[in-house]
């Protein structure tokens, strides 16, 4: 069951923790939060995208909604499951290395929790990218009072991605296994890439439709 922990905080409170000398919640989880935001405006726009004047689009405005949805559970998932993954990585860290047998047991945590701390950012970016390319799905077709807000979502999608790519390359440094390191490097350099050229096609039709072309 996933914990809602800090899902179910209050904004304030969240911010004020997000800031204090504390490491969580972290970027990570920050990351996944603006997502979720972005996911709420895409829903937004679709909800309000509804009736005879978007009956034709109605295919795509509906299976963007439903993504949006799916996407807004995968974001509260990610945000607590930051945080586990950053409490696994310090447990390691914390781990004894008197003897051979410790410094080798906590080398192998270290490297699992690497493993899962660089994995969730991972699977940030990819809701990330489902999340733009369903925005440049009905940018052209959404209800044009709100095209500006959709905008919003693929800005806040982009830079979710692009901080859950910082995370990301953070957490390699602790991967002692090169060919892992340049897997996930490539991995993530593609997705930033498709994430960026999303935002600037959902802002262009978006700016485009603002002025009335």
């Amino acid at each position: 069951m996933t914990s809602t922990v800090w899902w179910n905080r209050m904004v304030g409170e969240f911010v004020r923790e997000a800031g204090s000398v504390e490491p969580t919640p972290g970027g990570g989880s920050v990351a996944a939060l603006a997502a979720a935001l972005g996911a709420a405006m895409a829903s937004m726009a679709s909800r309000l995208s509804q009736g005879e004047a978007f009956a034709s689009f109605q295919t795509s405005i509906g299976e963007t909604l439903e993504t949006m949805n799916r996407l807004t559970r995968a974001c509260e998932e990610l945000l607590e499951a930051d945080i586990r993954a950053f409490e696994e990585y310090m447990r390691a860290l914390k781990l004894p290395k008197e003897s051979e047998e410790e410094r080798a047991a906590r080398r192998t945590a270290i490297d699992e929790a690497a493993m899962g701390a660089t994995g969730v950012p991972l699977r940030l970016v990819q809701v990330c990218l489902d999340g733009l390319r369903n925005a440049e799905r009905i940018a052209g077709c959404c209800n044009k009072h709100v095209v500006s807000d959709l905008g919003i979502g693929a800005l806040l999608f982009e830079a979710s991605a692009q901080s859950a790519g910082l995370t990301v390359r953070i957490n390699l440094r602790s991967l002692r296994n090169a060919d892992l390191r340049a897997q996930y490097e490539r991995q993530m350099v593609a997705m930033l890439q498709e994430a960026e050229s999303l935002k600037t096609q959902v802002l262009r039709t978006v700016h485009s439709r603002i002025a009335g072309h």
